[in-house]
């Protein structure tokens, strides 16, 4: 699973790539800093996952949210904020995103769920392929 850090804070930034390193199955495809970065990477890196912060330089998170629900409404956007008010939340899961969680008090939730999701595309990939996950007593 190819993640999209799309957040302008150094800090955040290093701390998440630090923790996606940590999970199997998740490869980090690339990071913007900015609105124009963020819609540019979505469409040139094709990332499954895209981490969203709601407020970034050169325009609003809110509206690369759109702008991927209108190009892309298959791309997964997880959005991890300080604007953190009741208002945004459910601005942001009315508008496509999969979750909304706040940096001060939720930001260990974003292992949680990309965890989560390559388990249930392992979990995918095996019933497509007609493999299983258990095994026989004859193995």
């Amino acid at each position: 699973m190819r993640v999209l850090i799309a957040d302008d804070s150094q800090v955040v930034t290093e701390r998440l790539r630090n923790m996606l390193s940590e999970l199997k199955g998740v490869e980090i495809a690339g990071h913007a800093g900015t609105v124009p970065e963020a819609l540019h990477a979505v469409r040139s890196l094709r990332p499954d996952v895209v981490l969203l912060d709601l407020q970034m330089p050169g325009g609003r998170g809110m509206d690369v949210l759109k702008t991927i629900r209108r190009e892309q409404p298959g791309l997964t956007v997880i959005v991890l904020t300080n604007q953190s008010h009741s208002q945004y939340r459910k601005k942001c899961l009315d508008n496509g995103a999969r979750s909304f969680f706040d940096k001060s008090t939720e930001f260990q939730q974003v292992t949680v769920v990309l965890r989560e999701m390559v388990r249930g595309a392992s979990c995918q990939a095996r019933l497509e392929t007609g493999g299983s996950s258990v095994r026989s007593q004859s193995d």
